[in-house]
């Protein structure tokens, strides 16, 4: 049996822009998602902490320093700029797996800096 959980976390960064007119997806700067572990095209849960919205999609890149998040394609409906997200990002483990298992959990202030509060 395998156990869904946590693999890697982006917590309460801020959304830089959006843009209904593109294929669907959220840009991710390549700095935070290689901290938080996260591989370009990764399905992601996005919960937005300023209207409760959530959200799957998967992870394309943005430039490495730009500490950008760009909700692109029809969840651009549901977020706006400035709006506190979380990125929670989920794999399968063995119950062995998880008796060792620690996230990696990235926080941010309000520019999209941020600190690894956990780590593998």
């Amino acid at each position: 049996m395998l156990v869904k959980a946590l693999k890697g976390k982006i917590h309460r960064c801020r959304v830089t822009h959006t843009k209904i007119d593109y294929p669907g997806s959220i840009g991710i700067d390549e700095d935070m998602l290689n901290a938080a572990g996260i591989l370009p095209y990764e399905e992601v849960l996005l919960a937005n902490v300023t209207n409760g919205e959530r959200v799957e999609t998967y992870v394309i890149p943005a430039p490495a320093g730009s500490r950008e998040i760009s909700i692109l394609g029809a969840a651009a409906r549901l977020f706006s700029p400035g709006d506190i997200i979380i990125i929670m990002n989920f794999a399968y483990y063995s119950p062995d797996e998880m008796k060792n298992l620690k996230p990696k959990v990235l926080v941010c202030d309000e520019h999209n800096n941020f600190s690894l509060l956990s780590k593998s």
